[in-house]
């Protein structure tokens, strides 16, 4: 792998992706936003995770974040929502889902029938005040990219409301770097 793709300096601010294999569509509804919020919430509170950017949308989600041990919250963080997205969608009988879960898992994956996400968050270190600033608008367009709202602070699951009109309900997000 790539230096380019690990969590390279300790004290580094990264722009990270996670997709969920194939890109299934898994957050379809509130109750699956809610398991990567809740998450991010718990590494915010408990594993020192700071949170400057995000986006959630229907297969994958991107964070400018910080944390002491970056790979190891992120590993957390994919961790538990994997499972947390499996008990959901076995306990709304989504089959369809899991069975596409069940054959696109990697076959070195032992520990589990399934495979949510894919491997890897190709972690971009912010090398500086504008590419912090280039990854923020990337983020915060994306669902009007890829045409969900018409203005980025519309999509509920992005910190572009935190951005734009100080509205932490969803989560709070540091904004203190703009």
């Amino acid at each position: 792998m790539r230096d380019r793709y690990k969590f390279v300096e300790k004290d580094g601010i990264y722009f990270i992706t996670s997709t969920i294999v194939e890109w299934l569509p898994i957050f379809t509804s509130e109750t699956y936003f809610e398991i990567v919020i809740d998450s991010l919430k718990y590494c915010m509170n408990n594993m020192g995770l700071n949170l400057y950017a995000f986006v959630i949308l229907d297969n994958h989600f991107h964070l400018i974040s910080f944390s002491a041990d970056m790979s190891k919250t992120v590993a957390s963080l994919r961790k538990f929502t994997a499972r947390k997205i499996l008990d959901k969608l076995q306990m709304d009988n989504k089959e369809w889902l899991l069975n596409q879960l069940a054959f696109y898992k990697k076959k070195n994956k032992i520990e589990s029938d399934y495979q949510v996400w894919q491997e890897g968050v190709h972690p971009e270190l912010i090398q500086n005040h504008e590419m912090f600033l280039q990854k923020i608008e990337y983020i915060h367009n994306n669902p009007v990219k890829r045409g969900l709202v018409d203005v980025p602070e519309h999509w509920r699951y992005s910190s572009a409301r935190n951005y734009s009109s100080n509205d932490h309900s969803v989560i709070q997000v540091d904004c203190s770097l703009i």
